[in-house]
């Protein structure tokens, strides 16, 4: 079978309430949707969360590269695709642009030979543990702890909140609500929390220590992915794990963030870093420097990776894509005691858009 031609589709989902980190407010999450379909008809499912420009960039330079070729040579396609951008620049939206379109040929592969996507990559394990994860500086503390409880009503025994609030700036605030998370939910429960970089390195190993009061065992991205040099020093100072490499978008950003022995934790999301193809590299390279990894948000594109790599600490069960996902895909994986099972009788990834109700959300 041949690649036929792409199809691309943009969604934009408003969020349920107000939403912000400590560096960033949002009212809407846009996804980018790719359909590789072969000339035999079948098609192959994958999507990112980007921006809309990512859908133009597929269009206007990856899709000639992918159309025509055999269905088996997904590798050959993506490392085209990665040349293809080089004088437009890889990182950020055309990484994101690849990783659409990459996932959706791995998908499209798997059902070719019928087996569920982690099958077909390699499984390690049938089942990847999760965190909940959402906690946004813009909910009242009364609904932090309504989301996190909720998670762990569940059965998940791990949950992530935002701190840093207001780029730092509101560090008491960040202490409070972290006291009153860890009171409502009990000792037993493992908490994290996530910076998105608002710290500067000296407030971030305060606020480190001060966490570490509240048995916080997790600090992700005290400050930000770009200074090293920074993360380095406070994961070498600090009383608790510090993980970063969401914004790491090829090989090279990973490689060079374990090198300086920046992360506890490494992360990758294979809708920012080339995809299937990108973030196997990402794991392997962990795995190498005896790091422990971890995926970040896109839980149904993320199970079948965390059962594929060689080891995995957890992966990142998203409040806004969990919701996203649920609304645009059928096949949509639930917690089973703080676990994703990936289903062993659907093809690829396992998921189908449900198209009528997608309408609704297409721009």
């Amino acid at each position: 079978m041949k690649i036929e031609r792409l199809e691309i589709s943009l969604y934009r989902i408003p969020t349920d309430k107000p939403e912000a980190d400590g560096t960033f407010h949002w009212d809407a999450t846009t996804l980018v949707l790719v359909e590789s379909i072969a000339d035999s008809g079948l098609r192959g499912l994958g999507f990112s969360y980007t921006t809309a420009a990512a859908g133009r960039v597929i269009q206007d330079l990856l899709a000639e590269v992918v159309i025509g070729r055999l269905v088996e040579q997904a590798g050959a396609a993506w490392q085209d695709m990665v040349r293809t951008v080089r004088n437009v620049g890889q990182p950020g939206v055309a990484a994101t642009a690849i990783s659409a379109v990459d996932v959706s040929l791995w998908d499209l592969r798997a059902r070719a030979v019928g087996l569920p996507l982690f099958h077909l990559l390699g499984a390690f394990r049938e089942s990847v543990p999760i965190y909940g994860s959402g906690g946004f500086t813009t909910y009242s503390e009364a609904e932090l702890i309504d989301q996190l409880t909720g998670w762990t009503g569940q059965g998940i025994s791990k949950v992530k909140m935002k701190v840093g609030k207001d780029w730092g700036t509101k560090r008491n605030e960040d202490l409070d609500r972290v006291s009153a998370v860890r009171h409502a939910l009990g000792p037993d429960v493992e908490l994290f929390v996530d910076a998105n970089g608002a710290y500067s390195a000296k407030q971030a190993l305060d606020m480190a220590r001060r966490f570490a009061e509240q048995r916080v065992s997790y600090f992700e991205e005290p400050v930000t992915f770009d200074h090293l040099d920074q993360l380095a020093f406070i994961r070498q100072q600090s009383p608790i794990a510090i993980a970063s490499g969401e914004y790491g978008y090829n090989a090279y950003d990973f490689r060079d963030v374990l090198e300086a022995r920046a992360v506890d934790v490494l992360q990758a999301d294979a809708t920012r870093c080339l995809g299937i193809t990108g973030c196997l590299q990402a794991a392997n390279l962990a795995y190498t420097f005896g790091v422990p990894f971890s995926t970040h948000t896109a839980p149904a594109i993320h199970t079948h990776l965390g059962c594929a790599v060689p080891q995995i600490a957890h992966l990142e069960y998203f409040h806004d894509h969990v919701r996203i996902e649920e609304m645009l895909f059928e096949g949509v994986l639930q917690p089973q005691e703080g676990y994703l099972w990936p289903d062993t009788d659907r093809p690829g990834l396992g998921l189908e858009l449900k198209r009528r109700e997608a309408e609704r959300w297409r721009i």
